[in-house]
């Protein structure tokens, strides 16, 4: 990533990961462009980074659920040509059994977590392809591989940021953008009781501080690591995941004719 001047732009800036992200990125030279809900919170990050970093801090109050809102950070992501850095970490969860669930939750958590992710990437991908530089991160759960009776919704949508962002790894393999993807575990954030659970459903043990969170995920970055899973030592277990899925790809494209279990003479 590169600093010279540029901004770094971070959603769900007012605590937690998108917090971290700021941090540290200002300390890495970055001036930051801060979105959130909560203009109170961000102020107040605003001011501290600031008076540790001396760096340039703007502030964006804005709900990404909300249409009107979310034009108007496109907008402006569109019309800026100093922006280096995009991190998609704005997201909500909508935990629990999908039939007790409020169907306006699961609306929200699509135009959040799906809708905004993507548009927010668009917006930015232009002056990125025109500079022929730019990063974006797109924030995943380790939920995107492990479906759950809890978070249908939540691990469809993590799914859907996954698959996004290793696409457009593929298509701009041959430029100088970047895109990764991070799979956070368990993180001690505000998620789980904006998620109105009373408990996280994991072990304290289980659990990583936003800080390490980011450090590792921009760690991994500063090593080309575009998939970036924090908590996983064996980094072979994902290149096993990853031969057994290309195998199973290549043997659903082998034939375009029905298994034969679906034959009428096998029954």
């Amino acid at each position: 990533m590169s600093n010279r001047d540029r901004f770094a732009v971070v959603t769900g800036a007012s605590s937690g990961i998108g917090f971290a992200y700021a941090e540290r990125l200002a300390e890495r030279g970055f001036h930051l462009i801060l979105v959130a809900r909560r203009r109170d919170r961000l102020e107040e990050i605003a001011g501290r980074i600031r008076n540790k970093t001396a760096r340039t801090v703007e502030v964006v109050s804005a709900d990404l659920g909300n249409a009107a809102d979310l034009l108007r950070l496109e907008t402006l992501l569109t019309e800026r040509d100093d922006i280096e850095v995009l991190i998609n970490n704005a997201g909500l969860g909508a935990l629990g059994p999908t039939s007790k669930v409020p169907a306006s939750a699961l609306e929200n958590l699509v135009k959040i977590n799906v809708l905004a992710l993507t548009r927010l990437t668009h917006a930015v991908l232009p002056g990125f392809l025109r500079r022929n530089s730019g990063t974006v991160v797109n924030i995943a759960s380790i939920i995107a591989l492990m479906p759950t009776p809890s978070g249908a919704g939540y691990s469809g949508t993590k799914g859907y940021v996954l698959n996004f962002s290793r696409s457009l790894q593929m298509e701009l393999a041959k430029t100088g953008v970047t895109v990764q993807a991070v799979l956070p575990g368990p993180v001690r954030t505000e998620f789980f009781e904006a998620s109105g659970l009373t408990e996280a459903p994991f072990p304290d043990e289980l659990f990583m501080s936003a800080p390490e969170l980011v450090d590792s995920a921009l760690a991994a970055l500063d090593q080309g690591e575009l998939v970036c899973l924090p908590a996983l030592e064996d980094m072979t277990l994902w290149t096993a995941f990853e031969d057994a899925r290309a195998t199973l790809i290549r043997a659903l494209t082998s034939s375009g004719r029905p298994a034969t279990r679906y034959s009428t003479s096998a029954r």
